[in-house]
């Protein structure tokens, strides 16, 4: 609210609070569609997937490869379904490292603890279960627990169970936000025994019970290695099996096995069933407004998909103008749903057509909220629709290129978010299909903010221009960083402070020079801390100081300009200081106006009247400045910009 203003941030919250968040992470399916580069699997095959973000509640899931595997023959749709909770599971047993014959102990015996029980008798262990629930006691019991006791008798049993001496392992699978757990797992372990933590549960660790006992303390990480991983999980780059034998999709493999091999029983945790229809009852049996026991919830789903026939899910009677700017919008991410979008809402002229996105539930959620006339995950939905003559591309920077060039080739006016491409062979490949037949406009939005407008009104002839952001730190495993994705913060962030030079000077860059900061902590590239200097064909400079390390309590943006009797000092887009003729003028916002309503004023009067608010030169002049840039830093000399 300090850096941006009440209003802003209030309309940030709150779109935030109205995105829908996908639910589930373990299912069991049928292959309606495969990928070019993936092999083994064929359509038709039955698969288990896991993985948030990927394997939701929903008839249609796209599965990236290493977050799948084939169901056994042997093995039905249900059983299989349990993969990813097995998958946690058998993580926290591999974690334990049990032997042959030692004695271990679960402490909490819902889903995860009567799952962990069954894999270590797989094991050959003898295991002692415990709960404040009688019937998870009698499942445990059932399903070949050597032992169980109430949670208040398990320091006792245990004693009894080990002769004494103490058990070799505890996995602590309860949930609770009580430390007792973690007390009572001291206690009963043996000297140099293992703890594993499975379950949510307080961590407040006795010292002197964990040190007298030196005893191994150890979590457990979800599935297995390669979680949280985006290599691993979203680009499909296996580890090597004989370094990393048990990763992600191998647990599940061998979670599979078992269950085939008759050693897990997962049928047997089922409390309840639904079909998807009535899916609402199985969440309010979560929340308590179903007072009944559970345990497992399987949701069912109604056979026969069709991909063809869900790739438009929603469409109404909608009228469409024909002179307006008619929006097919591809991306929703969070920058789309929180800045693009309520801006475009308060900008006459526009109609928003048709959204796709990469999952089906953020395009319903944002389909709804915008009221867009159709939702679809197909791309070339967008582009064939007649009704549509701009395309607004906001997804992640990969995929910009090939969706800009779509839309030139079908004819259609084109919006981009920043930056326009991230490798300089794209930037070339879209000079070479633009024709100047439709409008595109990168999402530099600064240029049209009214206080840098201001600054360009009192300027002229050759000036100097001192930019500097306060960025903040964006950690190495966020896409943006990742050079194939998101171009690091040059290629996707710093363009837009380039842009804004070139618009306060109105000339383009001809060359360039960059150095950053050199450290030995690499959790920060180099490159996100640098200081580049522009010369401009007029004869203008303009100096850009990028920092990621310093602290974020520092007003992000500051910009100095000086030029023919004038100085200017704009801080962070809430002040604007303009000294003339020896006195100085105040403007001052009690919100910060970045230019993103005047950005799309802009953008549906180009479209109108053909004129670019942008020319194309310029947006090329600074997308290549960028890459120049890098250019730069890597040579350690001035680069020219042709």
């Amino acid at each position: 609210m300090k850096k941006e203003g009440v209003k802003n941030t209030l309309e940030k919250v709150f779109t935030k609070l109205d995105s829908p968040i996908p639910l589930g992470y373990s299912l069991a399916g049928k292959v309606i569609e495969v990928g070019e580069n993936l092999s083994g699997i064929n359509i038709g095959d039955r698969v288990a997937c896991g993985g948030a973000g990927y394997a939701n509640h929903s008839e249609i899931n796209y599965i990236p490869k290493n977050l799948m595997v084939k169901i056994p023959d042997g093995v039905d749709d249900i059983d299989a379904s349990f993969v990813t909770v097995g998958a946690i599971a058998l993580q926290s047993v591999r974690q334990t490292e049990p032997k042959l014959g030692e004695k271990i102990a679960v402490m909490g015996l819902g889903l995860l603890g009567q799952l962990a029980v069954q894999l270590l008798k797989a094991n050959g262990c003898k295991v002692i279960g415990s709960d404040v629930d009688l019937d998870k006691i009698e499942l445990a019991k059932k399903l070949g627990a050597d032992e169980v006791c109430h949670a208040s008798d398990m320091i006792k049993k245990a004693n009894e169970f080990s002769n004494g001496h103490g058990v070799d392992a505890v996995i602590i699978a309860a949930s609770t936000k009580s430390n007792q757990p973690v007390i009572d797992a001291a206690e009963i372990s043996r000297m140099r025994g293992r703890v594993v933590f499975l379950g949510m549960v307080g961590m407040d660790i006795p010292r002197n019970d964990y040190y007298k006992k030196e005893l191994d303390l150890r979590l457990s990480m979800a599935y297995g290695p390669g979680r949280y991983d985006s290599d691993y999980e979203e680009k499909g780059v296996d580890y090597p099996y004989d370094l990393v034998r048990w990763t992600e999709q191998r647990n599940f493999e061998a979670f599979l096995g078992l269950i085939e091999e008759g050693k897990i029983r997962p049928k047997e945790l089922i409390t309840h069933s639904f079909d998807y229809s009535d899916a609402i009852r199985a969440y309010d049996l979560l929340e308590g407004k179903i007072k009944e026991k559970y345990l497992g919830i399987v949701l069912k789903y109604k056979g026969g998909i069709e991909l063809d026939k869900h790739k438009i899910v929603r469409r109404t009677n909608k009228a469409i103008g024909s002179d307006t700017v008619n929006v097919g919008l591809i991306g929703a991410g969070n920058f789309t749903k929180s800045v693009i979008l309520p801006n475009i809402k308060k900008v006459n002229g526009y109609e928003l057509v048709g959204v796709c996105t990469a999952t089906g539930v953020s395009a319903e959620g944002t389909g709804k909220k915008y009221d867009f006339k159709y939702i679809t995950t197909d791309s070339s939905e967008i582009f064939n629709n007649s009704e549509i003559n701009s395309v607004f591309v906001t997804t992640q920077h990969s995929s910009h290129a090939n969706l800009v060039i779509k839309s030139i080739e079908s004819k259609k006016h084109c919006f981009v978010e920043k930056p326009l491409c991230i490798y300089e062979n794209e930037l070339e490949s879209i000079k070479e299909v633009y024709n100047g037949e439709s409008i595109i406009q990168v999402g530099f939005n600064r240029r049209f903010s009214p206080m840098i407008e201001q600054m360009k009104k009192s300027l002229s002839g050759q000036i100097s221009v001192n930019y500097r952001i306060n960025a903040g730190v964006i950690p190495r495993d966020v896409w943006i960083q990742d050079r194939d994705i998101g171009g690091g913060r040059i290629i996707g962030e710093v363009c837009h402070f380039i842009d804004t030079c070139s618009f306060l000077i109105g000339s383009e860059v001809v060359s360039v020079y960059a150095s950053t900061v050199h450290k030995n902590d690499q959790s920060i590239p180099d490159e996100d801390n640098v200081n580049i200097i522009l010369n401009y064909a007029n004869g203008s400079t303009a100096t850009i100081a990028y920092y990621a390390y310093g602290d974020s309590s520092m007003p992000k943006e500051y910009i100095e300009v000086f030029g023919n009797g004038v100085s200017m000092r704009m801080t962070d887009f809430r002040e604007l200081i303009i000294y003339k003729g020896g006195k100085e003028s105040k403007h001052k916002s009690s919100n910060q106006d970045k230019g993103f309503v005047n950005e799309f004023k802009a953008f549906r009067d180009a479209v109108k009247s053909g004129e670019p608010a942008i020319s194309f030169e310029s947006i090329y002049n600074t997308t290549k400045t960028t890459f120049k840039i890098l250019e730069s830093i890597n040579a350690r000399k001035v680069v020219n910009v042709k």
